[in-house]
């Protein structure tokens, strides 16, 4: 399961309107419990580096962009639990593409972004074997999961 809290969807959503009509791209930095629960402690957003024609269909991170993620999440404890990504118009589903670059055991975000405006947002892992993406289960926030109160309520 993966613990995303609600003030970092909003970031990921938000870097995603940015960056529409191309795709967004960045790391999960947290921690994993020994019941294999990722709690996401924070986002490092990493410049898109694939080329300028690609952009809205494609993404990629540079070695470097990983490497001073990695670097930063060991001085503050935490671990790359894994990326995320948006889709401009398209579903918050991975594609054949993502299946190719991605590895196991890390948990990867996407998010739709329909007409500029950010919608939904799935989680996945990849199977051991590579064949496919399994969705992994998420909550709404570390604190919880109550119900925001209704307003004039």
């Amino acid at each position: 399961m993966i613990r995303l809290e609600r003030h970092l969807r909003r970031d990921i959503r938000a870097e995603g309107e940015a960056a529409y009509p191309d795709e967004c791209c960045g790391i999960l930095l947290g921690t994993v419990d020994a019941r294999d629960t990722r709690t996401v402690a924070k986002l490092r957003p990493v410049v898109n580096a694939r080329e300028a024609g690609e952009r809205y269909h494609r993404f990629r991170m540079e070695a470097d962009d990983i490497l001073r993620a990695e670097r930063l999440a060991r001085s503050e404890g935490l671990d790359i639990l894994g990326f995320y990504h948006s889709h401009p118009d398209q579903p918050a589903v991975p594609s054949g593409y993502d299946r190719e670059y991605a590895l196991p055991w890390y948990s990867y975000v996407i998010v739709a972004v329909l007409r500029g405006k950010a919608r939904s947002m799935t989680f996945w892992t990849l199977a051991e074997d590579r064949s496919r993406f399994l969705r992994e289960r998420s909550s709404a926030d570390v604190s919880g999961l109550r119900p925001e109160p209704r307003r004039g309520a």
